[in-house]
Order: structure tokens, then C-alpha cells, then sequence
């Protein structure tokens, strides 16, 4: 699995696509964490990270399944898939070698913005005035996104031989994983259900890690979310006929 992980990884870091992704990726959270005045911190008058966490999980919605959409589409049309068979590996070590090799490629495309830490650190008055914890928190609910919604887009791939297709795919159901639920829950007819439906999406697991509190419900939550759709595509690759 190692090996798979090293080829996925560097074949990113080989092609154009993911250094235009990652900086168009950078560019628009700084935009809307420092210069948009809807959403700048500059504007708020007090130190804090809101932004970021608030806005950053819709701009991973597009940026994730744009790194993801190729991992099985091109190996189905490019006919390589069959190649990567034929190696003594288990349909197991493929799916997660993808998948981890996207994860830590979403990773690094977000730890540069650690930076804005120590920047709004800095700002506070007092300097430092800001809740630490609780942007713990919220940095461990985007890695944990970052893994569901790499897992959602690996999964989408493995449906289809387009990449545009499995690209539109994964962002829909991103987006419904993440607000959908929320959206269903507030519907007047399953009023007596609404919070039982809330749980079930990712924002409200995402909500309760950016408080500060790393409950291991809320993680449970996340690494069962992103099995499942390991799984699902286990399920897909399987029963395809090459």
C-alpha cells in the first residue's frame, strides 16, 4: 500500500493540475479570511478565525473532488486499471493508497494557513487573546473533512470513466453530507425527528469539534462516514468486470 501511496502522491506532484488547485485553493480562503469585507477578519474588530472554519468546508467542497476526480476515472479510461491489477495487490491496498495520498495532499494544501494563526495571535489586544482550543478543534474538523470528502471523491471516480462527471458527483454529495441533512432537518414535517436527522450530516459532528470539545462521538462519527465510502467503493471496484 505504501508503494501505491507514493505513486499517487508524487504523480500529483508531478502534474500541473495540483499546484493550480492548491493555489487557487489558498487564494480564495486568504480573499475571504483577509480582504473581502464581508468576511475579513480585519473588519471584525476582534481576533478570531470564524472565517476560516466557517466558510473554509463549502471551498473544500469543489477543491477536494477536484483532486480526486481522476483516481479511478483515468485509470478506467486510459485502460491501466487492468495493469494495476495484475500487481500483488489487494483491491484494499489500491482503494486506500488512493485515498491516502489525496488525504495528505488535502492536508498540506491546509496547513499553510496556520499561518493565520500566529497572524490573528498577533492581532489580539492583548496579543493572544483568542481561543486556542477551540481553533484546535476546528483544525481537526477540517482534517476530518478533508478525509470524508477525500473518501466521497475517490468513491464518485470509482462510478464513472469522466472526470467532469465524477468531479460534479463528488461535489454533490459533499455538499449533501455536509448540509443537506440540516437542510431536510428543518422541514416542519419531521419536526419531532429534526435532531436525530441533524446528527446524521457533517455539520453538526463538524460544529460540536470547532467548540473545542473533542468528543470521540464527533470522531467516531467521521472515520465511520469515511469507511463507509471506502467500502461503497471496495463494493464498485469489485463488481466490475475488466
Amino acid at each position: 500500500m505504501i508503494e501505491i501511496i507514493k505513486k499517487e502522491f508524487f504523480s500529483y506532484l508531478n502534474s500541473l493540475i495540483a499546484y493550480v488547485v492548491i493555489s487557487v485553493f489558498l487564494t480564495g480562503m486568504g480573499l475571504l479570511t483577509w480582504v473581502f469585507p464581508e468576511s475579513s477578519i480585519l473588519e471584525y474588530g476582534y481576533a478570531d478565525m470564524e472565517t476560516l472554519f466557517s466558510l473554509g468546508p463549502y471551498v473544500l467542497i469543489f477543491f477536494i473532488p477536484a483532486i480526486t476526480m481522476k483516481q479511478f476515472a483515468e485509470e478506467y479510461k486510459t485502460g491501466t486499471i487492468e495493469l494495476l491489477l495484475t500487481r500483488p495487490l489487494t483491491d484494499w491496498q489500491i482503494i486506500l493508497g488512493k485515498f491516502f495520498a489525496s488525504w495528505i495532499l488535502s492536508l498540506m494544501a491546509l496547513f499553510p494557513t496556520v499561518v493565520y494563526y500566529f497572524s490573528v495571535y498577533l492581532l489580539g489586544d492583548p496579543a493572544g487573546n483568542l481561543d486556542t482550543p477551540g481553533i484546535i478543534g476546528s483544525y481537526i474538523g477540517l482534517g476530518l473533512l478533508c478525509g470524508v470528502f477525500t473518501s466521497v471523491g475517490i468513491f464518485s471516480s470509482s462510478l464513472t470513466r469522466n472526470q467532469i462527471v465524477a468531479f460534479v458527483l463528488a461535489v454533490f454529495l459533499c455538499f449533501f453530507l455536509f448540509y443537506g441533512f440540516r437542510s431536510i432537518a428543518g422541514i416542519a414535517l419531521w419536526k419531532s425527528f429534526s435532531l436525530f436527522i441533524d446528527q446524521l450530516g457533517i455539520v453538526f459532528h463538524y460544529n460540536s469539534l470547532s467548540k473545542g470539545l473533542l468528543d470521540s462521538r464527533n470522531i467516531i462519527y467521521f472515520l465511520s462516514v469515511i469507511m463507509f465510502m471506502l467500502f461503497s467503493t471496495k463494493l464498485i471496484t469489485g463488481s466490475r468486470k475488466w
